[in-house]
């Protein structure tokens, strides 16, 4: 259940940086992206996204990252470690509220049946979710362990699939179909060219802007809601510097028109793919000396994320179609209806 045009592609640019060649989060070389849809019958309309930093053993081989809550009304597993020790160890899986326990046994059977893990006894599986109860009957056991292992076992680099697709299949923002979207911007520091990519799950609500301008205002603009956020880089990153490049992601999201509100659940994960800080097994076991972008430098990868955090949540609107499914909540059927590319084309009539 894909569709619509990207942002871009209806004239539509945000910010001043250049995208990457594809304009994705797959644009930082390694990171792959991986999707399974859920769309049967009249109620389910769920899924999942897998996103790995790397094609390798990323338990062996891990990154560097960090965890960013603007409002933790929402479940991310794994954020305890992730803060301790500032290492990703498997890959990120997004879903639904109530699958996240599935996303973790997926996670960990893919990652101990990785040759050289064969003495793994723990691991820290990391899990994002938002709640898409408003089209898909939540409560069935969907996405199962099997179909969200698909999505880590097929992530793969290049072009990245938007809109009504995995963990996006059932989600709704600013009562529009919400769903995946992605966007990257190169940036010179440091007299080096780096990427930054960010890939979204939107299910939150507010009043939507794009590119500061109004869209409308819905009454069923739905002020709750979560939105999860990745954020990848091969800048050559501290954990502690991935932390405020998390941060600087909710700048994107609330230009959006997020409202931020009571009831929502703002997740930002970034993670480096930069080889001189990756974790090997010989660098965890003793002295290391990792270089890392200094503080005064990382200014222009902030700036970045903003602008690439707001164009891939865009992407995720116009990429969506309008999508019929369950409202588990109520109990009746559902209906919510795309973003207008004939709107927008309106609000920018000479872009």
């Amino acid at each position: 259940m894909t569709g619509g045009r990207r942002l871009r592609d209806l004239g539509i640019r945000i910010g001043v940086y250049p995208p990457g060649p594809l304009n994705a989060i797959t644009d930082v070389s390694g990171v792959r992206v991986g999707h399974v849809v859920c769309f049967e019958g009249e109620r389910t309309r769920t899924g999942a996204t897998a996103i790995l930093p790397h094609g390798g053993n990323l338990f062996q081989d891990k990154v560097p990252v960090a965890l960013a809550v603007f409002n933790g009304y929402g479940k991310f597993a794994g954020a305890t470690q992730i803060e301790e020790l500032g290492e990703l160890e498997t890959p990120v899986v997004l879903t639904n509220t109530l699958a996240v326990g599935r996303a973790i046994e997926a996670i960990n059977h893919y990652t101990i049946s990785q040759p050289g893990n064969e003495k793994v006894v723990s691991l820290n599986a990391v899990v994002g979710e938002t709640n898409d109860s408003r089209l898909n009957d939540i409560r069935a056991a969907r996405p199962t362990v099997d179909e969200i292992a698909t999505a880590i076992e097929t992530a793969s680099e290049g072009p990245v699939t938007e809109g009504a697709v995995g963990a996006g299949t059932g989600t709704v923002a600013f009562g529009l179909k919400g769903g995946i979207g992605t966007s990257s911007r190169e940036v010179v520091v440091a007299k080096e060219t780096y990427r930054v990519g960010v890939l979204v799950q939107s299910n939150y609500g507010g009043h939507l802007k794009i590119d500061g301008r109004d869209y409308a205002s819905l009454a069923e603009h739905d002020v709750d809601g979560s939105i999860v956020i990745i954020v990848a880089t091969d800048a050559p990153l501290s954990s502690r510097n991935l932390k405020r490049l998390a941060n600087r992601a909710f700048g994107g999201l609330a230009r959006t028109g997020a409202a931020l509100s009571n009831g929502s659940g703002d997740y930002a994960l970034a993670f480096s793919t930069a080889e001189a800080v990756r974790r090997t097994p010989e660098r965890r076991k003793g002295l290391t000396l990792t270089p890392s972008l200094s503080n005064d430098a990382v200014s222009p990868l902030f700036d970045a994320v903003i602008e690439a955090t707001e164009e891939a949540i865009l992407n995720s609107l116009t990429m969506a179609e309008t999508t019929e499914g369950y409202n588990a909540a109520t109990g009746r059927p559902s209906r919510v209806e795309s973003i207008s590319l004939t709107a927008l084309t309106r609000v920018f009539p000479s872009e």
